[in-house]
């Protein structure tokens, strides 16, 4: 029987069909390396093996989505905490160690190994129901935006081949009329037909406001143009196929945002988040997936730091006060604050006042919204700690 060691590192190299985990020793010696299937029973196996190695099991691992969801979720249930290695650290780390090839094995022990050295790595907190909901409807949300941009783009591809006047009438990301007039009107020759009043009414028969406004400006751009161009009767359909699309793709946004509010408004603290001008419930789900729990930040500066608000020094030599964004932060965290800050700075009040103190300082706009973010951030974690929800003027101090 081997002997039980005090304390070992197990760093897993995550994929979807199968992790590869390897456990080194206090001295770097690895003395369990097997792969393991992404099903619980063979994790669970695995992992009962491993924790009679060692009083104390640190575990690493260089993905913390949904491939290594079950893995982290079963490692949670038996008190185990995880630290998240990234995968340029890892590719980093590699070129310490002999030999070029590339394998799950060696790549799960650079993992511990890294593990092993390191203590600033950041520990992945496995999520609760509310956060592992909204963590799936924002990235399912994500998802169906990337595709109405790709079908948007080739649907004005394909009307510019055969009716560029047309294409350049509407804004079809925006308004819900251009499309509808899309999917029943394609070329010039037909909207000339149809002719403004029918147009206007067949319009307002499915629900499109400003109905004689697009049919003129329709008809404007038919008139424009009184050429036929070859393939435009295969466009016309392709053109009416993808404005249905992104209509019924626009229908299914409606209902995920719908959910992803009423799954946001069941957190303690959505009221607080949402009172922030500029934070709305996609962007408090946003929030909540992005920064974890909200309590488990001592300090406002660790929550800025975490969104790479923070900058952080990169001095050299007789250069001082170089500062830069840092590397370690959460893109989708800073995304949240600086996506919010932009948004309150429409309205009037201390977001633009803030924001225009910046310009007049001679920051451009993005600076002077990252310096609006930070500060933001500050404000919306005293606001989590006092549990308190955001008004304009300053809270009145309370006598002792």
């Amino acid at each position: 029987m081997s002997q039980r060691r005090a304390r070992v590192w197990a760093g897993v190299d995550a994929g979807k069909g199968h992790h590869w985990v390897t456990v080194v020793d206090e001295t770097g010696a690895p003395v369990w390396s097997e792969k393991v299937n992404n099903d619980e029973s063979a994790i669970l196996t695995a992992l009962g093996e491993i924790l009679d190695l060692a009083d104390e099991v640190r575990w690493a691992v260089d993905i913390s989505g949904t491939s290594s969801a079950l893995l982290l979720g079963l490692l949670g249930a038996h008190g185990q905490q995880a630290v998240y290695v990234p995968g340029r650290t890892v590719n980093r780390m590699s070129g310490a160690y002999r030999g070029e090839g590339k394998t799950d094995a060696r790549d799960a022990y650079v993992i511990a190994e890294t593990a092993r050295h390191r203590r600033d790595l950041a520990v992945i907190d496995v999520p609760a129901q509310l956060a592992a909901d909204l963590a799936l409807l924002t990235a399912h949300r994500s998802d169906l935006m990337a595709d109405r941009v790709r079908m948007i783009n080739r649907l004005r591809d394909v009307l510019t081949g055969v009716f560029p006047a047309l294409e350049r009438a509407f804004d079809y990301s925006a308004r819900k009329g251009p499309l509808v007039l899309l999917t029943g009107y394609q070329t010039p020759s037909a909207i000339r037909r149809r002719g403004r009043a029918r147009l206007t009414s067949w319009l307002a028969n499915r629900g499109v406001r400003s109905s004689d406004a697009v049919a003129a400006t329709a008809l404007e751009a038919a008139q424009a143009q009184q050429a036929a161009l070859p393939g435009e009767d295969v466009a016309a359909q392709i053109v009416a196929d993808l404005a249905a699309q992104i209509l019924a793709l626009e229908d299914r946004l409606k209902r995920i945002d719908k959910q992803i509010s009423d799954v946001f408004h069941s957190h303690p603290q959505a009221e607080i988040i949402e009172s922030m001008p500029g934070m709305g419930p996609i962007l408090g789900a946003e929030l909540v997936v992005a920064a974890g729990d909200l309590s488990a930040y001592a300090d406002a500066g660790h929550l800025a730091s975490a969104a790479g608000l923070v900058p952080v020094p990169r001095d050299s030599g007789r250069r001082t006060g170089n500062l830069h964004r840092p590397k370690l932060y959460s893109r989708r965290l800073r995304r949240v604050f600086y996506m919010s800050a932009q948004a309150s700075i429409i309205r009037e009040g201390p977001n633009r006042d803030f924001y225009l103190k910046k310009r007049g300082e001679g920051c451009k706009h993005v600076q002077a919204v990252i310096a609006l973010a930070r500060r933001r951030a500050s404000v919306l974690w005293a606001l989590l700690r006092d549990n308190r929800v955001f008004t304009s003027a300053p809270p009145v101090a309370q006598a002792a």
